[in-house]
């Protein structure tokens, strides 16, 4: 069983790892083209991880949340514009995406009344931003659906070829 380390504010790389209860050497191993080394200094942040690192330390170990982190934390562009998202409870995501879905229903005329003609003004924008913030809210409940199904498919909990043929009809 490998040493868990006392080191506080670990990354999400570092800490899936010690998840897996998997020593760096095992993890090399694992992901076949990252060896020990490079694994503790990224961990360590002492170098930032190659995309296509993020997306084999996803794919092995059975984490898909690793690559939103990378995205929303250390891609100059992700950081920017995509939001970190949680695993949760599909419930959770479910009662989210009704809650934020009915919000913006009711919304509905205002934002066009706002947009109709092309100009948002001084006294519009206020509701316009509110209206704006649902509807984030509603992207990032989408991804975290997206980022749900794909742990259950990395689980096993969903059947994958079925899953990938229906979506990519």
């Amino acid at each position: 069983m490998p040493k868990v380390s006392s080191k506080e504010n670990k990354n999400a790389y570092f800490q899936k790892r010690e998840d897996l209860k998997l020593t760096r050497d095992q993890a090399a191993e694992l992901l076949e083209s990252i060896p020990p080394e490079r694994i503790e200094k990224i961990e360590n942040e002492r170098v930032e991880p190659h995309p296509e690192e993020i997306l084999i330390m996803a794919e092995k170990y059975k984490a898909p949340e690793l690559c939103n982190y990378y995205c929303s934390n250390q891609c100059p562009i992700g950081r920017r514009y995509v939001p970190e998202i949680k695993i949760r409870d599909l419930s959770q995501i479910v009662l989210k995406m009704i809650d934020s879905l009915n919000e913006v229903q009711d919304q509905q005329r205002r934002l066009i009344n706002i947009t109709a003609d092309g100009v948002i003004d001084d006294s519009e924008i206020d509701d316009f931003i509110r209206i704006q913030d649902k509807l984030e809210e509603i992207s990032i409940t989408t991804e975290a659906l997206q980022l749900w199904s794909e742990q259950m498919i990395a689980d096993g909990a969903i059947n994958k070829e079925k899953y990938e043929a229906k979506r990519n009809r």
